[in-house]
């Protein structure tokens, strides 16, 4: 005889289960979250070939407008070094299984709105952008690399150590300035502007969704799920991020003994 409380049939051990993830679930799961963190590290990557890129054809640029033979050579050193170094990035995207050149292509005229507002008039002027402006650009990476594996961190660092295009622009900037009190007052303005010009730029990069991830996991800004920045996308830079960079920019200039 059946009860009705015993009318319900019991539940068997695959009703039990349903609700619990499946390990093929969570697999699936885990390698989507790798795939993310491939996806914001190759874009990271990418900015960095990128403005090596760019780079190697400013100097070169700079190397057949220098004004002295000497100069014109060690820029033509410093161009070709850039080229090293970027495929040297290009194919640690290949090992993370991306396509390399087409990393490097997001980012073709991320300087572009940077140029076209502060071109430069003189060479002390040219000298002053590739040492603050660009400058700018580099510490960004170095700080977005925080937000990368390991091995792509350390190539980052290693890639951007490389301080002689730092230590040419001083030399050059320090003859310039030197008893000329007017020049390096002209130079402190044309310093201010160009570093509010260069946080616009990483302004616009921080707010890329991968760029995004990669700064929130370097603990230097927060993200919403969808990876903008909290604050709404467009409406909020990520502090920071904006800290740091202008503190390195107050470095740069005392080094050159000029007011940031």
């Amino acid at each position: 005889m059946t009860s009705s409380a015993g009318s319900a049939r019991p539940l068997r051990p695959e009703h039990l289960a349903v609700d619990e993830p499946s390990t093929e679930r969570v697999g699936q799961d885990v390698g989507a979250v790798a795939e993310l963190a491939v996806g914001d590290a190759v874009e990271v990557l990418g900015l960095v070939a990128s403005l090596e890129h760019q780079a190697f054809a400013r100097l070169a640029d700079d190397s057949r407008q220098a004004p002295r033979l000497e100069q014109s050579l060690a820029l033509s050193r410093l161009a070709a070094r850039c080229t090293e170094r970027r495929d040297r990035v290009l194919a640690r995207i290949d090992e993370l299984g991306a396509d390399g050149p087409a990393a490097l292509a997001r980012f073709d005229g991320v300087l572009a709105d940077f140029d076209a507002r502060t071109p430069s008039s003189t060479w002390a002027e040219r000298q002053l952008k590739a040492y603050v402006g660009y400058g700018v650009a580099d510490d960004f990476c170095r700080l977005a690399a925080r937000g990368l594996d390991e091995q792509s961190a350390r190539l980052v660092a290693d890639v951007l150590d490389d301080v002689s295009r730092s230590e040419l622009a001083l030399r050059e900037l320090d003859r310039a300035c030197a008893g000329d009190d007017v020049l390096s007052s002209r130079l402190a303005l044309w310093g201010r502007r160009l570093v509010g010009e260069a946080l616009g730029v990483v302004q616009r990069v921080a707010q890329r969704p991968e760029v995004a991830r990669v700064l929130d996991r370097a603990g230097l800004a927060s993200a919403t799920p969808d990876g903008a920045p909290a604050g709404g996308r467009g409406t909020q830079a990520p502090p920071g991020v904006f800290t740091e960079l202008t503190a390195a920019h107050t470095r740069r200039m005392s080094r050159l003994h000029l007011t940031a």
